[in-house]
């Protein structure tokens, strides 16, 4: 039957997420870092995903499509509550209590190390944080090049602690972050932002990303970049 349904412009869509959560009828999943239409007769054409999506990837389209099922979308709703809550695991938003002392012995991992991880939540990877986590809330940002991590020996002390990490290469995804990051930002009170870059060029676009999101918030938010060399020594902090 011909009839109204969603459409998905992949190249729009920035992964946040937000339209799956919106869909009451499961109709909408991730995949790939994108949101998909997982089955015509899930999608009963009403768009309670429309409004959700910041980046204005989803629209209606009349074409051939099966008729909306809804025996079968209640089906899907109780395999899904059967499920571990949260969907994917590697997109399930977790906060974790840090000490705030790391000197203190309670911060020491079993196995006599004295090193503690400072990673406040998860997950951390920028195209698979959910827009609305509720770790950001009050949060100050650490948004860093993924090579950060392995050149600074001191990266989870000095730059971690205390704050909601975000990792991503512009390079290897081949993305623009921006618009997901401007999502968050006018989504939650973020304190403040630090990028955390590589000297290396294409380290360039996760700071211009940072920029064109603060700018599309509309908030007066602090922010401050610290570059790094490739021997891992910080080269300059503006």
């Amino acid at each position: 039957m011909i009839r109204k349904i969603i459409q998905i412009d992949e190249e729009k869509c920035n992964g946040c997420g937000a339209c799956a959560a919106a869909c009451h009828e499961g109709a909408i999943g991730m995949a790939d870092g994108k949101a998909k239409l997982l089955r015509d007769d899930y999608c009963d054409g009403l768009g309670d995903c429309l409004p959700a999506c910041p980046t204005g990837a989803i629209t209606f389209v009349e074409r051939e499509a099966a008729a909306y099922d809804e025996a079968a979308v209640q089906a899907n709703r109780q395999k899904a509550a059967a499920q571990p809550a949260g969907g994917c695991p590697g997109q399930q938003a977790r906060r974790f209590a840090r000490p705030a002392d790391p000197a203190d012995p309670a911060a020491a991992p079993a196995g006599g190390q004295t090193a503690v991880s400072q990673l406040a939540q998860w997950p951390c990877q920028i195209k698979l944080v959910p827009v609305n986590a509720p770790f950001f809330a009050g949060a100050k940002l650490l948004v860093a090049a993924d090579c950060t991590a392995y050149a600074y020996a001191g990266f989870h002390q000095a730059f971690m602690r205390g704050r909601v990490t975000l990792i991503g290469c512009p390079k290897l995804d081949g993305v623009d972050y921006s618009e997901k990051l401007a999502a968050i930002l006018r989504a939650s009170d973020v304190k403040s932002v630090t990028v955390l870059r590589m000297e290396v060029p294409c380290c360039g676009g996760l700071e211009q990303a940072v920029k064109k999101a603060l700018q599309a918030s509309g908030k007066c938010i602090p922010w401050q970049v610290v570059t790094l060399s490739v021997d891992g020594s910080v080269l300059e902090t503006l």
